[in-house]
């Protein structure tokens, strides 16, 4: 371990590991990855190539290689003699691969690496491995190897996807001048009331010891800490990890999942906030379909058909906005029958949000003015509703996005006496929006199943890695 520490900063160099084979004995020259020799730039060069083998086909002269390195979804072909079939050279191994780029004659990649030399760097054992080079292997079966399923072509291109989105996300906001802050993972605040939350045990050495003075839990949204930068910034934003502890283990719940959250100060309407959502959806959207559009089509060709024309409707027309009391009367008119009640005052459930969505073309809903009693107590009232006083915007497509607030507050002074002090202390009007990232994903791509969109998914009654 190589540790150099300051006063105020500390660098950590992990020990690092060496397969098989005498793989640190020789420095590779003109490293590419795959991506960058698909470009066709080193046409004619010597270059080295390190990846994984995704199929190896033998001729009685030529062997011949898929390579992929995660960095695209096209592996790069190598073409070798039949001398270099060695036989720990399988599907799955670990390779290095030195050869010269040619053009390839073959329409069906631009270019082949003709290779001189082929170092198997980690041994895989394809007869136990569990996914097979020429199978398709279904969401649901993936969804048993966590730690392997990355290496799967559907799952490979989820993650460059999920990266393009997140890098989207900040980029949009940084151009719309949107200030980010990391709030705190660890916080004495239920700002959903919801009661389902995580609780840190503390120092294990001292398993009663309240570490924090106060109790303490795993955040359930960083919504409360954007209001306190609201008071020093117009703009600002978060995107991080949230906890909820749900006991369910259905196709619509995380333990742990992403949030993007914004807070804007000096607004006075729900148009500047739905503004804000619609112009973030869209443009992350249209970046991700850019940068990604290989990675996307594999979705919408081979696991969610026909979910691309989905996408460019919500694209191609204006986000509608209803009203909570609109959405009951359209619930009610309609002749389907609804396992949860539609009466007023009712919380709107998943079948009554999918309904809605169909309802207003599949594009993306806004559902403004709800009911006092059914929001946190941040949330501001509206005069004038019938019936009990209404809240800011919840809703989205297939419900990613979250509600408003920037109202006050009484009767928990004990608790919240820090966030009166918000109120009396220079407090401009100011409302934002939280937004999972998981289900956008779900929302873009048409997959079914949330633990189909993040890297590590963590829910009831799972065996953690």
């Amino acid at each position: 371990m190589f540790t150099v520490s300051k006063a105020a900063s500390s660098l950590s160099l992990r020990r690092w590991w060496c397969g098989a084979r005498g793989y640190s004995r020789r420095t590779p020259g003109r490293t590419r990855r795959v991506s960058e020799a698909l470009g066709g730039s080193d046409v004619g060069s010597s270059i080295t190539v390190q990846g994984w083998v995704r199929s190896i086909r033998s001729q009685k002269d030529h062997l011949f290689l898929h390579l992929s390195d995660g960095s695209c979804l096209q592996p790069l072909q190598v073409v070798a003699s039949s001398e270099l079939h060695d036989r720990l050279l399988t599907f799955g191994c670990a390779v290095e691969v030195t050869g010269c780029l040619k053009e390839s004659p073959s329409s069906k990649q631009p270019v082949e690496l003709l290779a001189d030399r082929i170092d198997v760097v980690g041994e895989c054992n394809a007869l136990d491995f569990p996914f097979k080079a020429k199978e398709r292997h279904g969401l649901e079966y993936v969804r048993q190897y966590p730690h392997l399923r990355c290496r799967t072509n559907v799952f490979s291109s989820l993650l460059r996807i999920r990266s393009a989105a997140s890098a989207a996300v900040h980029s949009h906001f940084t151009e719309s001048g949107f200030v980010q802050i990391h709030t705190p993972v660890i916080s004495s605040n239920d700002c959903e009331g919801a009661g389902e939350l995580f609780q840190p045990s503390g120092p294990t050495t001292e398993p009663d010891h309240n570490f924090f003075s106060v109790p303490a839990f795993l955040t359930v949204s960083g919504q409360l800490h954007l209001e306190v930068m609201s008071g020093a910034f117009s703009r600002v934003y978060t995107f991080g990890p949230t906890f909820r502890a749900e006991n369910s283990q259905s196709r619509r719940h995380l333990a742990e999942f992403y949030m993007v959250e914004a807070e804007l100060a000096f607004t006075r309407s729900l148009e500047d906030l739905t503004k804000v959502m619609e112009d973030m959806f869209r443009s992350v959207t249209e970046q991700v379909l850019t940068r990604c559009s290989d990675d996307v089509d594999l979705f919408h060709q081979r696991v969610t058909p026909g979910h691309r024309a989905v996408v460019e409707a919500m694209l191609g027309k204006s986000f509608t906005v209803i009203s909570y009391t609109d959405a009951i009367d359209i619930l009610n008119r309609s002749s389907h029958q609804f396992v949860f009640p539609t009466t007023w005052g009712c919380d709107l459930q998943t079948e009554h949000e999918r309904f809605l969505v169909k309802h207003c073309g599949d594009v993306p809903v806004f559902v403004t003015d709800y009911p006092y009693d059914l929001k946190p107590f941040y949330a501001r009232g509206q005069p004038g509703q019938p019936g009990p006083p209404g809240t800011p915007p919840h809703g989205g497509c297939g419900r990613p996005a979250g509600p408003g607030r920037g109202g006050a507050l009484a009767g928990m002074e004990d608790t919240y006496d820090w966030y009166l002090d918000l109120r009396r202390f220079g407090s401009a009007p100011h409302g934002g929006f939280g937004m999972g990232f998981e289900r956008y994903l779900q929302c873009i791509l048409g997959v079914d199943n949330i633990k189909d969109v993040i890297p590590f998914p963590r829910f009831a009654r799972s065996c953690l890695l």
